[in-house]
């Protein structure tokens, strides 16, 4: 049986709608990850350098960049809203259908508590959020630098 044949609690589809709240951009601390394409892309939307947006903006994390948080773990880009949403990073984008919070109905319901926008909004289909945390599994390897 493929993972696509296979049966999930969200087979009748999702409603989600980000309403850009900051519930998943600040509070505990975490790792937003980068990709070297991303860097360009938020860059040239800040109309900075990119060795200026590296500096400013992110730190290192194996071959990886990160986004800087404050001390009370918001992100650097949060201020009542996102201020790079069209060019965010794809783990904000892809936010929630994440594998981690798939895994099970009762983990969903966990991170339904903390998101306004689940449960309001478009409706993603079964595929369309297999697509989405398969897209998740993408090798960025080679857009580092």
């Amino acid at each position: 049986m493929t993972i696509r044949h296979r049966s999930y609690f969200f087979d009748q589809g999702i409603l989600f709608e980000c309403r850009q709240c900051g519930a998943c951009c600040t509070g505990d601390p975490g790792i937003v990850h980068v990709y070297h394409d991303e860097v360009e892309s938020i860059a040239r939307y800040l109309s900075v350098g990119v060795l200026s947006f590296i500096e400013k903006y992110l730190y290192t994390i194996n071959r990886e960049y990160g986004i800087k948080e404050h001390a009370d773990g918001q992100c650097y880009f949060y201020q009542d809203g996102c201020t790079i949403y069209p060019v965010r990073p794809g783990q904000c984008r892809t936010f929630p259908f994440w594998f981690e919070n798939l895994r099970s109905s009762k983990k969903w319901r966990q991170v339904s508590k903390a998101c306004p926008g689940i449960g309001s909004g478009k409706l993603y289909y079964k595929e369309q959020i297999l697509q989405i945390i398969n897209s998740t599994f993408v090798d960025h390897a080679n857009n580092i630098p």
